[in-house]
């Protein structure tokens, strides 16, 4: 099941898609994507049975704005060797501020006076659907909605001098996540996804979740020890290798690109990089 927010007929609606057409869910006008979510797997089951009403044209946007954004940090071994970096011992969790979500073609903005060095992450993202809170590596994989696909743009120059990661990785647009919110049913086994990510064409990362130092189980249950994770929470579980900040020479984004990153059985998110700031 492929789930989902699309602009059509002026509005903003939770849908599904079946066979490449969305179908608007039969709830109440104005309800969010994390509302479906948090009433359950066999309500969203339900619901998504039931959309009979075709939208022609529908746009998918972000698929929710979540409650918070939890990411992962070092956490693939190939890009571990690439930064020649220590193994963390533990999962390094930092946050994302939710402002910073786009959807699909919406553009990543670079404020030129405040960063030069912009990079590219592609991740698989995991949508929870229950609460989660001193969770087994079991249960918290049960609690999973469904996987989306997230770029973890990140200003390098701020993430490294500010000596955190938040402001860095959470200016506004340095979020995409999309096009749709995909059921473990159909992505089976997340330990074995193929990642990619492509700018202006050229394939910069090509890895796979095999590469995770911890994995998406083991990564949800060791937060749910620290936080409750609420349904509509995003957790990001780390990048590959690939990150232009440690090409030779290194590379960033810049205005006039395309950055499209992809996970396998989930989905492809393009989003065209423009300049923009405070004039």
């Amino acid at each position: 099941m492929r789930l989902g927010t699309v602009r059509a007929d002026g509005s903003r609606l939770p849908a599904v898609e079946r066979e490449g057409l969305w179908h608007a869910l039969d709830v109440p006008a104005g309800t969010p994507l994390e509302a479906v979510l948090a009433g359950g797997a066999e309500q969203v089951r339900r619901l998504a049975g039931s959309a009979t009403r075709p939208l022609e044209g529908a746009a998918p946007v972000a698929p929710l704005r979540p409650g918070k954004i939890v990411a992962i940090g070092l956490n693939y071994l190939d890009h571990i060797r690439e930064a020649a970096m220590d193994k963390p011992e533990r999962p390094l969790v930092f946050a994302k501020f939710p402002s910073s979500v786009i959807g699909p073609g919406e553009p990543i903005v670079i404020d030129g006076e405040l960063t030069a060095r912009v990079d590219w992450e592609v991740e698989l993202a995991a949508v929870i659907g229950a609460p989660l809170r001193y969770a087994s590596p079991a249960q918290a994989l049960a609690g999973v909605a469904g996987y989306t696909v997230a770029n973890d743009v990140s200003a390098r120059d701020l993430q490294f001098a500010d000596g955190q990661w938040t402001r860095g990785k959470s200016l506004d647009t340095f979020c995409p996540l999309g096009p749709a919110i995909v059921t473990p049913d159909e992505v089976g086994d997340p330990q074995a996804l193929r990642l990619r990510t492509a700018v202006n064409g050229e394939t910069v990362q090509d890895s796979s979740t095999a590469e995770m130092l911890f994995g998406v189980a083991e990564l949800l249950a060791y937060c749910s020890r620290g936080f409750t994770l609420e349904p509509g929470d995003v957790v990001l579980t780390g990048t590959p290798w690939g990150c232009g900040e440690f090409m030779d020479p290194p590379r960033g984004l810049r205005p006039g690109d395309t950055v499209e990153v992809s996970v396998e059985g989930v989905g492809v998110l393009s989003n065209p990089v423009i300049a923009g700031g405070a004039r």
